[in-house]
This record gives C-alpha cells, sequence and structure tokens, in this order.
C-alpha cells in the first residue's frame, strides 16, 4: 500500500485525508481512503506502464509545490474559446467568465452528468450485461459487444477516461430501462442542481439540436461531481487497463491532455464535435484551493493552452479570489 500511496498521491488533493475528489478522448483510492469504494475488476492497482513517470511526478509534488510560468501575476491569460468561466470550488464563487451563459452544444463533457448519475445511484459492483441497442453509436466506442457482462465501475472507469459512446449507451440503459428515460434523469439532476439553461436527449454528448448547456450550468455539474468520491477517484486517473469479458486487455489513455502536462492538474472530462468545437471541463488543485474551469468552443490547440492558462491563473494569483 505504500508504493500506490506515493504514487496516487500526485493526484489527490492535499487537505483532504489525500483523498482524490476534485478534464475525450491509474487507479481506485486507497482503501484506508473511502472504505465505499468498489475495487473495479481486471486491474492491478499496483502496475502501469508509466509508473516511473508518475512516480517521479509524485516525489517533485511532494518536495516542491510546482510554480506555474504561464501567466503574468495579476492577469487573466487572454482565451480563445467561445465561452468560459472559472469557478472556486469550494465557495462557487465565480473568478472569470467569457460569454458563460451562451447556449452550446456540450459534447461530450455531457458524459460527466451521465458518470454522476450512476454514481449516485450506487451499487457500482453490480454486473451489466451489454444489449444490441448499446452499441448503436459512434464513432468513438469500446466495441463492447452484446452478451458480454462487465461490472458498473468498470463501465464508468472507461466512460470517463475515454469516453466511449457505446459504453454511455449502455451505464444509461442498465440505469434508467432506456436512453429517453436516462435522458429525463439528466435534465431533473441537472434542474435540481440550479443548471437551467441545459437540455440533454443522450448520454454522450453526441450532435442533437435539442441537446445544449452553457459554460455556467456545466460548472455547476462539474462542482457536484467533483464533491463525488467516485467520481474524483476516476477523472483524475493518465490511463487505465480495461479488461474485456473474453479476457483480452487494453489500455485506455486518459483523452485529458492537461493530466499529464500539469502536476496540478486532477480531472475532469473533454469534448469534441465538428459543432461543439473543442470542450473541456478542467479541475486543479493546491493546499487550500480547487478550481474549475470550463472552456467551449475552442481550437485544438487553444484548448490546453486556455484552460491550462487559466488553471495556473486562478491558482497561484492572489486576485484570483
Amino acid at each position: 500500500m505504500k508504493r500506490w500511496y506515493r504514487v496516487g498521491f500526485a493526484c489527490y488533493s492535499v487537505g483532504v485525508a489525500v483523498l482524490c475528489l476534485a478534464a475525450e478522448p491509474t487507479t481506485i483510492p486507497p482503501e484506508d481512503e473511502n472504505p465505499n469504494a468498489v475495487r473495479p475488476t481486471g486491474v492491478s492497482p499496483h502496475r502501469s506502464s508509466s509508473k516511473r513517470t508518475h512516480h517521479a511526478t509524485a516525489k517533485h509534488r511532494e518536495s516542491e509545490e510546482p510554480i506555474p510560468t504561464q501567466t503574468v501575476p495579476g492577469s487573466i491569460p487572454k482565451t480563445g474559446a467561445s465561452s468560459v468561466i472559472v469557478i472556486d470550488v469550494h465557495s462557487g464563487e465565480v473568478l472569470y467568465e467569457k460569454n458563460p451563459d451562451q447556449i452550446r452544444a456540450p459534447a461530450s463533457t455531457t458524459k460527466l452528468l451521465t458518470g454522476l448519475i450512476v454514481a449516485e445511484s450506487g451499487n457500482l459492483d453490480r454486473p451489466v450485461t451489454v444489449q444490441q441497442v448499446d452499441t448503436l453509436a459512434e464513432p468513438v466506442k469500446l466495441n463492447i459487444k452484446p452478451g458480454d457482462t462487465y461490472q458498473r465501475i468498470d463501465l464508468l472507469r472507461a466512460l470517463l477516461v475515454k469516453s466511449p459512446n457505446d459504453v454511455a449507451r449502455c451505464l444509461a440503459r442498465d440505469n434508467a430501462g432506456s436512453i429517453e428515460a436516462f435522458a429525463e434523469r439528466m435534465n431533473q439532476r441537472a434542474f435540481a442542481l440550479g443548471a437551467r439553461n441545459s437540455h440533454f436527449v443522450n448520454p454522450n454528448g453526441l450532435p442533437d439540436a435539442r441537446q445544449y448547456s452553457t459554460a455556467r450550468d456545466l460548472s455547476t455539474i462539474a462542482r457536484v461531481a467533483y464533491a463525488n468520491s467516485t467520481i474524483r477517484s476516476i477523472v483524475c486517473l493518465p490511463q487505465l487497463v480495461f479488461r474485456y469479458a473474453n479476457g483480452r486487455t487494453r489500455e485506455l489513455e486518459n483523452t485529458n491532455q492537461l493530466l499529464k502536462r500539469l502536476p496540478y492538474c486532477n480531472g475532469m472530462k473533454t469534448g469534441y464535435t465538428e459543432a461543439a468545437g473543442k470542450c473541456l471541463i478542467a479541475s486543479g488543485s493546491r493546499p487550500g484551493k480547487d478550481i474549475i474551469v470550463v472552456v467551449l468552443g475552442d481550437s485544438h490547440s487553444g484548448v490546453w493552452r486556455d484552460a491550462g492558462a487559466l488553471l495556473a491563473w486562478a491558482l497561484w494569483n492572489p486576485s484570483a479570489g
């Protein structure tokens, strides 16, 4: 457990008992941190193809908190995104906003709400049998097969790390009986959280004129997801090993590139369609401060630069809250 603890430490927020609670395209927290967590099947918490990198990052963060250089102290980074919001997780205070209420296609950032509903429903060790209707999704798929059985937690982790659309459909149908019924749950949960300018018709964010949200609404959803221990223990994973029902394994790399670029980033969910542009909900933490950034309608290269600079600004500049 000591070796596992060191690797996981870089992912967890200091001051919350080292708990990783906290952005398409590995590890479950130790049992003593989250006694109710369900350990997924087919994944060894002690093995990683990039364990040397994670170990070095963990040692660096333990010895010295990194100081970012992306921003000039006190200045708000300029961004190319259409819609942006930056919030303080603890207080909910808006630190910066740019067209935060602009109605936009959320793309796969939608899956953060999908994952939240599944996590809140519990019974994550329950087996889920894939049905033919679950596989009717393009273009990003994990290619799970009808008749295959998985634990909910395994599918949930794959959903939030690699963002497969077939997995989203499978979890939604398992949770509510149908995609339509799950969409209704999504709308009810979003409204209850205070996300009043959003509407969902599918669990994966594939293009639909009836599906929309705003940066402000997504930050509201993300703030609740950040407080969910199951969600936060997943979105911080740089990669995971998924075991198919036939025993074959596949390493899934997190679509959130900031997890490997910035040691203070600890989640949450990416998104992209032609209609939505590049989208990212990113979270970051340093002692005493937790930040969520939502960037919608950005470019392929700009989304990482913009979200990373905003995280650094909000975490290290006294003027940001």
